[in-house]
């Protein structure tokens, strides 16, 4: 157990596949504490594999909090996180001076670490109207439309082939007539963690483009090598929830209806991971607050916030 006389949050933040997992791991070891994860697609059960969930092994010694917790049908929201999130930090902190939270969600870490906004109720006759026009007349079209209503958005939008980001987007610009990006800008009914009177020291891991794409290939071969293919067979009858819109399983559902090749799925995962990965560096360069270091600096990691925690 770690004693310090405040009380304090690390997050550990980055892009898919650069080393989050085993730095988060070190430093809950050395500060003998605990992790929360904050990657929204290891909250389900049966992804083990498409979304890189820490092993066993990995999580041995180390309690983790928020993995693999809900089934793949249900629905979780980054404002539903946050609530549940604060509250097992909360309760960490009553036996522990330190907490590690570690993913690559930046909504979900924003929801934790700042709190959001609640976003207004959406009417069920626009929502019902906004899936049929997806059925009638596809993803590009509410895109296209989606890029007049709010083309800040629309820019920065981690994942644009996700249908439940774009309609979600869509549903408060129709609902409200103020755009998507307005509502995620608001600053009224957040409360940061230090007006609770929690240190937050963010640490952010980066490295240049080439070597974060090797490690990208390499994975997504490792997930195929390891059995991916069979986890997502198994997850089939469960394609239309939303946590399976995303990669990984997207591709892996289209070679299983036969739409291409093992090789063609395999090779789109990789490039839509690599797109991924730009959008959360876009995300967190963003924070100023943010100390960034590379992936194998765990000395200058450690130095760094037992210097901030002595001040």
């Amino acid at each position: 157990m770690s004693f310090y006389r405040s009380k304090y949050l690390i997050t550990i933040v980055g892009p898919t596949a650069i080393g989050k997992t085993a730095i988060a791991i070190k430093l809950a070891q050395y500060f003998q504490t605990e992790i929360l994860s904050v990657d929204a697609r290891q909250f389900y059960q049966g992804m083990a594999i498409g979304t890189a969930q820490p092993t066993l092994a990995e999580q041995e010694g180390v309690p983790h909090h928020f993995l693999a917790f809900l089934p793949v049908t249900a629905n979780y929201s980054a404002g539903q996180f946050g609530g549940e999130a604060r509250d097992c930090l909360y309760d960490l902190l009553l036996h522990h001076s330190v907490v590690i939270a570690v993913g690559g969600s930046g909504l979900y870490m924003q929801a934790l670490c700042e709190g959001l906004i609640e976003m207004p109720s959406i009417a069920p006759s626009i929502r019902s109207m906004l899936q049929t026009t997806l059925e009638k007349k596809g993803l590009p079209y509410l895109t296209a439309w989606l890029a007049k209503e709010d083309p800040m958005y629309h820019n920065t939008i981690i994942d644009p082939k996700n249908p439940r980001r774009i309609i979600r987007a869509l549903e408060v610009c129709l609902e409200t007539g103020m755009s998507y990006t307005f509502w995620r800008q608001q600053k009224a009914n957040k409360e940061p963690l230090q007006a609770k009177g929690i240190h937050l020291i963010k640490i952010g891991l980066t490295q240049e483009k080439e070597p974060l794409y090797q490690k990208i290939d390499a994975r997504v071969e490792a997930m195929m090598e390891a059995g991916l293919v069979e986890e997502v067979e198994k997850l089939y009858p469960y394609q239309a929830s939303n946590a399976l819109q995303t990669i990984g399983y997207r591709e892996l559902f289209n070679y299983l209806n036969k739409q291409h090749s093992l090789r063609e799925a395999a090779a789109q995962i990789k490039h839509n991971t690599k797109q991924y990965a730009k959008k959360q560096m876009t995300w967190f360069k963003k924070d100023k607050a943010i100390v960034w270091f590379a992936p194998h600096d765990f000395k200058q990691i450690k130095a760094c916030l037992c210097q901030q925690m002595h001040r």
